[in-house]
């Protein structure tokens, strides 16, 4: 089963609010999901007396974590057109994940909320698109094909590279039904492409094992050979193919 995880920081709800659209729309094409939060930086007195959300139910990540998901969709607010210090400290963790290539061939995503129209949610979302791309991950936007990101009629966050709300000055303004809709609309197209990934994989892999076996035993792959060496009866002497 194709696994997504949707990472998020969120200190006011909004991106919580988005974060669980991604994973509605990510879960109706059929994957499973989690959601997971970053660790908080900021003191709990403090987090308090600025009105911070706290009582947030997706549990608090690690970063080893994210060897095991399929598609990791990463969503923060922005701090002056970039991510939060919560999730760039996160995220800059992974170099022993990027040492060893565990993230290389995934799918990535990103979404963000700024208080204002102009407030740098496109610079935000490249911020956290350039660590996925240095993963070696394979980055989904929101594609036109979620025409809500066109509208004239209303306010409303969204762009081509990823899912977005505008939440005011003040925090008041909540996620509109525009702007979830186009949060799930990218998390069923990353869960999607995933998939697609996926079973394209797993038929070349079944193929090249196809193909190994019948080549003279000098020339196979090493983990086509049995323990007891190469056998003549075919496809049931190489238990490692696919």
């Amino acid at each position: 089963m194709t696994k997504v995880l949707v990472l998020y920081y969120s200190a006011y709800g909004h991106i919580e609010t988005l974060a669980n659209a991604v994973a509605d729309g990510a879960r109706e094409a059929g994957v499973t999901v989690d959601i997971k939060r970053v660790p908080e930086l900021v003191s709990p007195n403090l987090a308090k007396a600025s009105n911070y959300k706290l009582d947030q139910a997706a549990p608090v990540a690690n970063i080893e974590d994210l060897a095991e998901y399929d598609a990791i969709v990463v969503g923060t607010g922005t701090r002056f057109g970039r991510m939060t210090s919560q999730m760039a400290s996160f995220l800059d963790q992974a170099g022993g994940l990027w040492a060893r290539g565990a993230l290389h061939g995934k799918v990535g995503g990103a979404f963000t909320s700024t208080a204002t129209q102009h407030g740098g949610q496109e610079t935000t979302l490249f911020s956290i698109i350039t660590n996925l791309l240095h993963f070696g991950m394979t980055v989904v936007g929101l594609n036109y094909g979620f025409v809500g990101q066109t509208k004239l009629d209303e306010v409303t966050g969204g762009s081509p590279y990823g899912a977005s709300t505008i939440a005011g000055g003040d925090g008041s303004r909540k996620p509109s039904q525009n702007e979830l809709s186009g949060a799930r609309y990218q998390g069923r197209a990353i869960a999607e492409i995933t998939m697609k990934l996926h079973a394209s994989c797993e038929t070349a892999s079944v193929r090249v094992g196809a193909l190994a076996l019948t080549l003279p035993a000098a020339r196979r792959p090493a983990n086509l050979l049995t323990e007891a060496g190469d056998r003549s009866d075919g496809p049931s002497s190489a238990p490692g193919v696919l």
